[in-house]
């Protein structure tokens, strides 16, 4: 699933506006943010623009993560597998998944 698929241009929007300017109040509407905020500054629509491709670019390099992530045995299970086969075992069984899905 890619960056548009997951968060709607209205999403990318408010995470942008939210990187920019922490604690703003603000509203999106029909993709157009509504400034309400009388104390902060509000962003250029180049900044946000700019954000929203930064926001995609993190979330891309971090597709690794997300792959991971299902794969990994439940807590209970690696906690198991520690207790009954030490840590060698365990780091062998969570290197299968760092292998499979590396970092780019």
């Amino acid at each position: 699933m890619t960056y548009d698929q997951t968060y709607s241009k209205t999403q990318q929007i408010s995470q942008a506006v939210r990187k920019l300017v922490p604690g703003a109040t603000y509203n999106v509407r029909k993709q157009k943010v509504e400034w309400t905020d009388k104390v902060k500054t509000e962003p250029t629509q180049s900044q946000i623009d700019a954000q929203i491709a930064t926001n995609k670019a993190e979330w891309e390099n971090k597709e690794y993560q997300r792959k991971r992530g299902p794969e990994y045995p439940s807590y209970a299970d690696q906690f198991d597998l520690i207790y009954h086969s030490g840590v060698d075992a365990w780091k062998a069984k969570i290197k299968e998944t760092k292998d499979k899905y590396p970092k780019s």
